[in-house]
């Protein structure tokens, strides 16, 4: 495939929702798959909803999820400016053309009066649509019932003016779509849409087609939500004479329940963020969670991401970047939406957790004992040697301090369902004992322990129930964690034996 240039284009308007950044992988991974060029363009034209931050965020999200752009604003600015609000002229000069081509006209209906039209038709239980059933009956105020004369009086007296695209008539729209297949759009259905607006700014629609053409946009790859806007887009091309790109419409993600688009509440409601980086609003001072503040992994996050919607049609799930680069194709991308399931974002996260060397985990695990403020800070060999023993068990590094933070301190308080249980009236006494055993050990390796504590519990003769459960209360602080005899190995002789007289002296 030749010349493959794909492109995200987001507007600034907010955070960035996982259904755009789903969009821009897909995008990603089709032009590295075809060695083609990614480009971030940012459709900043509705000024009223614009966010001071969001292009920053925009950006850091792409790098954090390491899909970053090849072109883009202040980057390989080849086709530039990337940002549509400095295009302005650009666009001007080719709405102008369309004129000239009598492909679009003006048109100086106010909003009033186009909502007693609406409210009219409404009336009769119609529903109005400004096309070519009423644009040239003398009922609208457009260039194409006014005189040249008179359009040109308005426009040079300062009158408020749009123009629309004058949509063609008795058509039959043959449309063909990368994932949908073969589409049959009949155009007396379209409506005449507007094209530039009022304020001198273009409409999404027009900048969007002056855009993809100028920066040699050969495939459109987007959200289905613009479906709709693919006959009108289509027949700009035509109008331009320009060659129209192939388009690729991808389905919605949805909710958990599979009923509806997801959105933020969803994620509010059920615990789970719906952006990839952690937002705050400038305006509310809302603070929006995000994944990578969440604990996850920016490659799983980007690994689970990649599934929903697409499949690889084998029964593989755990890709590396290159491997779905390698694997991806648009032909396996699918037409219904793909529900977004929690449980299944923590799975994948647990797995590139146990897949992250133990060096790598215990720098990640040093900074949360930092900030813990245990003192003074163990060695990065310890702590990796404790991340292999409770790793298992964790779905995010944040775990780990819960799974193991006896490692580092002694516990302050005894689960109190377990003492009841486990400490009878006769237990102090005995753990008294163990702390003789314990001290005359000088093989202090968990083996070495392990058989030293198990041969005084058999020559006792008592169940080791007895010892062994009273043992990790005073250890651990509950009946949790991997082998005792590892755990106690680990923390030390004299550690050990603090821990057990702590506990008798709180239990007595």
């Amino acid at each position: 495939m030749s010349d493959v240039r794909v492109r995200f284009a987001p507007s600034p308007t907010g955070p960035l929702h996982i259904g755009g950044i789903r969009t821009a992988l897909y995008n990603y991974l089709f032009a590295k798959k075809n060695n083609g060029v990614f480009i971030l363009r940012v459709e900043d034209t509705d000024q009223s909803r614009y966010v001071d931050n969001a292009e920053e965020y925009i950006t850091n999200s792409l790098n954090w999820c390491g899909i970053p752009f090849d072109e883009g604003p202040g980057k390989n600015e080849r086709f530039g400016p990337y940002r549509q609000s400095e295009r302005k002229n650009i666009y001007k000069d080719y709405v102008n053309i369309l004129i000239e081509k009598e492909k679009a006209y003006y048109a100086f209906d106010t909003s009033e009066e186009l909502n007693a039209h609406r409210k009219q038709h409404e009336a009769n239980g119609k529903t109005f649509i400004y096309n070519w059933h009423n644009r040239e009956k003398g009922r609208l105020k457009n260039s194409l019932v006014l005189s040249k004369e008179e359009t040109n009086k308005r426009i040079k007296e300062g009158d408020s003016y749009v123009i629309r695209f004058k949509t063609p008539q008795n058509e039959t729209l043959l449309l063909n779509d990368e994932i949908r297949g073969n589409i049959s759009i009949d155009s007396n259905t379209l409506d005449d849409k507007v094209l530039f607006k009022s304020d001198g700014m273009p409409t999404y629609h027009l900048a969007n087609i002056v855009d993809d053409h100028l920066m040699k946009i050969s495939h459109v790859i987007r959200g289905e939500e613009w479906l709709p806007s693919m006959p009108l887009h289509v027949l700009l091309y035509r109008a331009f004479g320009w060659q129209v790109p192939k388009f690729a419409h991808l389905p919605l993600i949805l909710k958990p329940e599979g009923k509806g688009k997801l959105s933020k509440r969803d994620g509010d409601k059920l615990g789970f963020p719906v952006f990839p980086l952690e937002y705050t609003n400038e305006s509310s001072g809302e603070i929006s969670s995000g994944y990578r503040e969440s604990g996850y992994f920016s490659d799983a996050f980007i690994n689970m991401l990649s599934l929903l919607g697409w499949n690889p049609g084998t029964e593989q799930e755990i890709f590396s970047l290159e491997e779905l680069i390698s694997a991806f194709d648009l032909s396996r991308v699918s037409k219904s939406g793909a529900k977004f399931s929690l449980d299944k974002t923590k799975w994948f996260n647990q797995q590139y957790l146990q897949k992250r060397t133990g060096a790598e985990l215990a720098a990640l695990y040093l900074e949360i004992l930092k900030n813990k403020k245990i003192n003074p800070l163990p060695s990065l060999n310890y702590i990796e040697d404790v991340v292999s023993l409770v790793k298992d068990r964790a779905i995010f590094v944040k775990d780990f301090w819960n799974l193991s933070s006896y490692f580092f301190e002694h516990p302050k308080e005894y689960n109190e369902k377990a003492v009841k249980k486990q400490w009878k009236a006769d237990t102090k006494d005995l753990m008294l004992e163990l702390t003789t055993v314990l001290g005359s050990i000088n093989d202090f390796s968990s083996e070495s322990i392990e058989k030293e504590t198990k041969e005084w519990i058999s020559l006792k003769e008592i169940g080791f129930g007895k010892i062994m459960q009273p043992l990790r209360l005073a250890v651990v602080g509950e009946m949790k964690g991997p082998h005792l005899f590892d755990i106690i190995h680990m923390i030390g002789k004299e550690e050990t034996l603090f821990r057990i007289n702590n506990i008798i002296n709180k239990l007595s």
